[in-house]
């Protein structure tokens, strides 16, 4: 199994119909709004690398609005108690 993490750039009008159109998308896991340089950030789970190509390429830049994505493969998940922990910093 293959995970990848995809940042898309959006135009600011049409980020939540993309964020609801990339959730469709095969392979997609999940899709997140987020602030910064991005506008949206995709989950992918991947059975191999090819299909990369069909999800990135044919499906998320495919659709109207998207500007640029960058895309991140992730080659070490860390147990679970370890991501609730980050999740949970400066929550008191």
């Amino acid at each position: 199994m293959v995970t990848a993490i995809v940042l898309i750039r959006a135009k600011g009008s049409r980020i939540p119909a993309l964020g609801e159109a990339i959730a469709e998308l095969p392979h997609v896991a999940e899709v997140y709004s987020v602030t910064g340089p991005f506008d949206l950030v995709a989950i992918l789970r991947l059975r191999d690398i090819e299909e990369l190509d069909e999800v990135v390429t044919q499906g998320i830049l495919a659709l109207e609005g998207v500007e640029r994505t960058e895309t991140l493969l992730a080659f070490r998940t860390f147990p679970r108690r370890l991501l609730d922990q980050g999740f949970a910093l400066g929550g008191g």
